[in-house]
């Protein structure tokens, strides 16, 4: 029988992964964080100007009207009386998002993204005035400007519309500068750093404090729980501190777990999975119903007979032979995958075992259904 060409090539790639060591070096950089060493989120509302009658309209988006008019007064422009007769076209209300990254100093610049929250058909070519970005505790931490760039296009005419990517949405590289500096949570002289770990688990957090400890002295480093772990700072020196232990690998240890999607038929399995014995009997039922209307006609010299339609329905229910598989105890991974190839399983199928496995209690392992 010819194997689905799916799980062929899923078994070559999660084989693969049991000829991997079952443990793998990393650096404790790519584990964990510092904590208070973070980034922060800016969020301001401005105004894009200079499109191509492509802006929002006034019916819809009466409040870009609203801040055209006040835009205008700052400056010493008095609309009030046209009010009414405003058609903002050339121009769009628009949401500003960065990202300040810890540290971050006055005068630096950022990228920004500009998104379109009113009908506006497309952000191309358009010129975002001074906007202020606001983080989360209301102070304002930089100011945004600049033309923006969407790499997208949307053309309509009377019968057809052509759209290429997204073109409400823009980026203007270097488009804000700082104006605040970022707020800082750890001192260089702090007596001690917290690392957060990116995945909290205790045999990991364990591991760190080992590295750590035989790298840098005994004592030095404390596991708090699965997701921190606590380095003391003997030497004063938090950014001396930090390079070093950043830099510092260590073996670490994650759960089994399957991840199944069902609206795209991927399944993603860790080495670490394992199943006791059980017996997976996989068969195919196909229903198949077809419609078909028949006209019905009286006889040529029937009295008083009419022409009827008549509904027949097709009924075929067909049953494959279904094909038991025995899995011994422990079996590993690719002996699983083997196993539900050879069954003829289709990734739907896949899953449905894997479902029905985990409920049998046979499955050494976190089902994660996204």
């Amino acid at each position: 029988m010819r194997q689905p060409r799916f799980l062929t090539a899923f078994a070559f790639a999660l084989a693969a992964l049991l000829f991997a060591a079952p443990a793998s070096a990393e650096r404790v950089k790519d584990l964990a964080d510092i904590e208070g060493v973070r980034g922060n989120a800016l969020l301001g509302y401005g105004l894009v100007v200079g499109l191509d009658a492509s802006g929002d309209s006034s019916n819809s988006s009466p409040y870009t009207i609203n801040s055209i008019t006040a835009m205008l007064e700052r400056l010493g422009v008095n609309v009030r009386a046209s009010i009414g007769n405003m058609k903002p076209k050339n121009i769009a209300a628009v949401m500003v998002t960065a990202d300040l990254p810890p540290y971050a100093r006055a005068g630096q610049q950022l990228d920004i993204t500009v998104s379109s929250i009113g009908d506006a058909k497309s952000l191309r070519g358009g010129t975002l005035l001074i906007t202020p970005l606001l983080g989360g505790d209301g102070e304002v931490y930089a100011i945004a400007q600049g033309g923006i760039s969407t790499g997208s296009f949307s053309v309509q005419g009377k019968a057809a519309t052509q759209t290429k990517n997204h073109p409400t949405v823009g980026r203007i590289p270097n488009g804000a500068r700082i104006e605040k500096p970022a707020p800082v949570a750890l001192a260089s002289d702090a007596d001690h750093i917290t690392l957060t770990l990116h995945t909290a688990d205790f045999t990991t957090a364990k591991h760190m404090q080992d590295a750590i400890n035989a790298r840098m002295g005994k004592g030095i480093a404390r596991a708090l729980d699965a997701g921190s772990v606590q380095v003391w700072n003997p030497t004063g020196n938090a950014v001396e501190l930090v390079a070093e232990v950043e830099q510092i690998e260590l073996t670490t240890d994650h759960p089994a777990v399957v991840v199944v999607d069902e609206r795209t038929g991927t399944i993603v399995m860790g080495h670490d999975v394992s199943i006791d014995t059980v017996a997976v009997a996989h068969g195919n039922i196909n229903v198949s119903v077809t419609e078909a209307q028949q006209v019905s006609q009286p006889n040529a010299f029937a009295a008083g007979g009419q022409t009827a339609a008549a509904d027949r329905t097709s009924l075929q229910v067909s049953e494959d032979e279904a094909k038991l598989v025995m899995l011994p105890r422990q079996v590993s991974l690719a002996d699983l995958v083997g196993a539900l190839n050879a069954v003829g399983a289709t990734p739907s199928d896949l899953i449905a075992v894997l479902q029905a496995i985990k409920a049998a209690g046979a499955l050494h392992a976190d089902l994660r259904i996204m």
